[in-house]
């Protein structure tokens, strides 16, 4: 199949280009005519669409690999490690069967000759920022999922660029590629969910097209599980109903549907059919920034997880400044030691940015949840962002802030010029929470 996948009818024959080097390629061609790459990609309606979904490949890890080509080759998880869970693993890990989210110790048994990388946030959010520039210069009709993928839709710039649509994205995978060094798979159709779906067919430096012509053909031989939206549970419900698979869902009357499965059933009408009425909605504000970190054993003691709250409370500080973004609401994870997972949050008077507020927020929500209770995982976070530019004296919002402001942005200065370690405030330095940190 290759890494071009287009859903063509069986027997039809269709102009398209080199994916490598732009150019056309006959309707007979296994490989391109120019530069002899076998990535020809070619579909009845690929200039005609203008959906995308563009996925960044195994990012954390592709980013750690470009940044030492001594790992080109080899198998890489970034993750925490011992007791902690794979945050990325590149393809050669996938190969043996490692996934993201799974238990760390689970992925080396199956992989352990695999190197793991510590997740560095910062460097991914920049090159993150790096691509989202590229897909803005594309199209203004950017619409976010995370950091390393994104929905376009380039409706209007054939004139703008003198190219369609496609031939625009295959571009854009090149210069990424070429400028950002690493790669991306990219699904084009008409829709969202489609162009989700296509984006996921083929991996790594993927480029595969759905029109509308065979949708629901291609809809029909896929399993239910394919649909946004439907997980375990919803599975398990559609199979006491007897339905597995998509094609037994477009059978089914709207109305019997939304009778069995309330308002998930019009969806699932919908979406079966190759029917999804969503916009690309630009938005380029991240809806919150957060840290977290999985322990090597459980810890019931307060003074130990205040360190490691103190921590967590920098991390997420360096990336809202380097986000350019403040939050009004502060959020605390805790995984007790069965796994159960427990959120508290509280909402500050102004946004903020600073690691000294997001620590003092959070900090009476640690002391209410310690005492008996083992923790396995402590995480923070920041919501209901804005960008900190328009919010005047972010960094000074009261006297005792302003104090405290100008001294953690000196100490940022003082860590962009000597190192992250350079200078550390007193929590700071406890070894054991040092080395718990993910």
């Amino acid at each position: 199949m290759g890494y071009d996948h287009c859903m063509t009818g069986a027997g039809e024959r269709h102009r398209g280009f080199c994916r490598d080097c732009l150019a056309e390629a006959a309707d007979d061609a296994a490989r391109c005519g120019q530069c002899r790459s076998p990535r020809l990609l070619r579909h009845a309606e690929l200039h005609d669409l203008r959906v995308a979904h563009l996925d960044c490949d195994a990012f954390y890890a592709a980013v750690e690999k470009r940044d030492n080509p001594a790992l080109r080759d080899k198998p890489v998880i970034v993750g925490g490690e011992r007791r902690g869970v794979v945050s990325t693993a590149c393809y050669i890990a996938r190969i043996k069967g490692v996934r993201s989210a799974m238990p760390m110790f689970k992925a080396l048994k199956l992989c352990p000759e695999a190197t793991v990388i510590k997740p560095n946030m910062e460097k991914y959010v920049a090159v993150g920022r790096e691509v989202r520039a590229k897909l803005l210069s594309l199209t203004p009709s950017v619409e976010p999922l995370s950091i390393d993928e994104a929905f376009l839709d380039l409706t209007g710039t054939d004139r703008l660029h003198g190219h369609s649509a496609a031939t625009s994205l295959a571009m854009l995978a090149r210069e990424i590629e070429r400028d950002i060094g690493i790669t991306v798979s990219i699904g084009l159709s008409y829709n969202k969910f489609l162009a989700k779906v296509a984006s996921d067919l083929e991996k790594p430096r993927g480029f595969s097209v759905i029109g509308k012509a065979e949708s629901r053909d291609f809809l029909a031989r896929q399993k239910v599980s394919l649909i946004w939206g439907v997980g375990k549970a919803t599975q398990e419900r559609l199979a006491r109903a007897g339905i597995t698979g998509i094609a037994q869902l477009q059978t089914r009357e709207k109305s019997w549907l939304m009778r069995e499965f309330g308002s998930i059933g019009a969806r699932l009408y919908h979406l079966s059919r190759g029917e999804d009425v969503r916009h690309v909605e630009p938005d380029d504000e991240s809806k919150s920034i957060s840290a977290e970190t999985t322990f090597n054993e459980d810890i019931s003691d307060y003074k130990e997880l205040e360190r490691i709250l103190w921590r967590m409370s920098e991390r997420v500080s360096r990336r809202a400044k380097a986000e350019g973004m403040a939050g009004s609401t502060v959020v605390l994870k805790l995984k007790t030691a069965d796994f159960k997972i427990r959120t508290r949050n509280v909402t500050l008077g102004e946004p903020t940015q600073l690691a000294d507020r997001i620590f003092s927020a959070a900090r009476p929500l640690l002391e209410r949840e310690t005492g008996s209770n083992r923790y396995r995982l402590l995480g923070v976070g920041l919501t209901h962002l804005t960008q900190a530019a328009h919010v005047p004296g972010v960094e000074t919002l009261d006297a005792i802030a302003a104090a405290r402001g100008k001294a953690e942005l000196a100490m940022d200065r003082l860590r962009e010029k000597f190192g992250r370690d350079a200078i550390e405030r007193g929590l700071g330095f406890s070894k054991r929470g040092r080395e718990e940190i993910d």
